[in-house]
């Protein structure tokens, strides 16, 4: 059943948490990729072994692939950017998903 703005409460509710997301926190698009990298100090631990571990940033257009190194101290806050992005993504299919369904059924 609809409410007073004719829209119903699920697709309310999703239309919410998308709101409060886009609103109120910041969105990157992009995969997150771990490496390992070397320093190039010849003495150190890496020249040998497994490198440095190190965070990428991942951004395709389509045509070209762009990487962007993401120093130590901006891990946490670059993975939150990304996961709400990847949040953003799920609940627009939620409401797309609620969509179809409102045309499949001749709702709306």
């Amino acid at each position: 059943m609809a409410s007073r703005t004719g829209i119903p409460p699920a697709e309310r509710a999703t239309r919410s948490k998308l709101t409060q997301i886009v609103s109120s926190r910041t969105v990157i698009r992009g995969t997150l990729l771990d490496r390992r990298r070397r320093c190039g100090n010849p003495a150190c631990h890496c020249a040998k072994g497994a490198g440095h571990p190190a965070l990428y940033l991942i951004l395709s257009d389509g045509k070209r692939q762009r990487q962007l190194y993401i120093p130590k101290d901006w891990h946490d806050r670059v993975r939150q950017w990304v996961d709400n992005h990847h949040k953003i993504r799920e609940l627009i299919d939620e409401i797309s998903e609620i969509q179809w369904e409102n045309i499949k059924h001749r709702q709306g």
